[in-house]
């Protein structure tokens, strides 16, 4: 039985099943990834998310793999670039992952759009490593679906449940963001967007100011965790998705 269908958005329709790719190009060889992808899409799959910093763990000489990996597999298989949905994800902050930008200390307007675009590449002084950008790994002259990773503010994340004021920073502002996505948007680079790792808070105030601004693109999704351990999609974020249809 295929795997079903919905309209995520205008003129996006997606399987209710998407396949990650956070381990193709680390744990999962190129075979074994083109193998994972051409199973997903016999059985209806046409949806697939990546992000710049995949795989993981991250690793300065793996680090993008992921996306070159769903783009040869594409190629590869002479797929119509209408048959599938890609979806990819901007890196925050993170000092961490200097081979990411330099270890961008903010995703300020210039990160997002450095990420999105960059036919020749960018090579960043610091650590002199040759940053290919999403569209040029993916082999693709646009993207469906691009969301922020994670939040440019302190958020609790990644098993943190509880908010500690003393931990927030200064931060850069939504609506800078929201702008060289919108941006993007306009030059047909990507499609739609949405965010990850986010809170009811920030959901809110990217539809707030998507609202009071018409060039402002609003988003259509967000992609946070969710398991039998992990439920706090269920509180008051699911009341933000479901009065906000996101």
């Amino acid at each position: 039985m295929s795997v079903p269908l919905f309209n995520l958005a205008p003129n996006l329709t997606v399987s209710r099943l998407c396949l990650g790719t956070m381990t193709f190009g680390e744990q999962n060889s190129l075979p074994q990834s083109f193998r994972l992808l051409d199973q997903a899409f016999e059985a209806g799959i046409n949806f697939f998310d990546s992000a710049e910093m995949y795989p993981v763990p991250q690793r300065a000489e793996t680090q993008g793999k992921s996306e070159e990996y769903v783009g040869q597999w594409v190629r590869s298989r002479n797929i119509s670039r209408d048959r599938v949905v890609i979806s990819t994800k901007v890196a925050g902050p993170s000092g961490q992952m200097s081979w990411i930008r330099d270890g961008p200390k903010c995703l300020d307007a210039k990160n997002i759009t450095e990420a999105i675009d960059g036919s020749k590449g960018t090579l960043f002084p610091v650590t002199g490593h040759l940053c290919m950008l999403s569209l040029k790994r993916l082999q693709m002259d646009y993207i469906d679906l691009y969301q922020i990773h994670w939040p440019d503010r302190y958020v609790p994340m990644f098993g943190e449940t509880e908010y500690d004021p003393v931990r927030q920073f200064s931060s850069v502002p939504i609506e800078e963001q929201l702008d060289a996505l919108s941006r993007a948007v306009d030059a047909g680079k990507i499609r739609y967007i949405g965010l990850s790792n986010e809170t009811p808070y920030g959901v809110m105030k990217f539809l707030h100011f998507a609202e009071s601004n018409v060039r402002y693109s609003k988003i259509i999704c967000v992609q946070n965790s969710y398991s039998l351990l992990c439920r706090t999609f269920d509180s008051g974020m699911a009341e933000c998705c479901h009065h906000e249809r996101i």
